[in-house]
């Protein structure tokens, strides 16, 4: 699975913290606050998260973008102390026998 982690720490020793982790894990720095890795399974990222909420505090902020879950892309985001995920699908295209409206009258 591909994972994109993005950092935006609150101090400097979690931003080293956080560096470190990703590092150990494998991340590779594309830029200044954007890690990825292609060789992450969900369980992985799961136990990633774990480490990552093990050296943040509240003023931390991190964003995990992972694809594939579900066929779906998942958007993790640690904020206030709190993870929040959402599931982005794509768009289910239109059965062939319905018509397309334009929502004008």
């Amino acid at each position: 699975m591909f994972v994109s982690v993005v950092l935006d720490p609150g101090g400097e020793e979690s931003a080293r913290q956080l560096a470190e982790i990703l590092a150990t894990w494998g991340f590779e720095k594309v830029q200044r606050a954007c890690w990825e890795s292609v060789s992450i399974s969900e369980h992985s990222a799961a136990q990633l998260k774990q480490e990552i909420d093990r050296v943040t505090d509240y003023y931390d902020s991190v964003r995990l973008y992972q694809f594939p879950v579900d066929g779906a892309m998942a958007v993790t985001v640690l904020s206030k102390k709190k993870w929040k995920r959402i599931l982005v699908k794509p768009p289910v295209p239109p059965s062939p026998g319905r018509a397309k409206t334009s929502g004008r009258a």
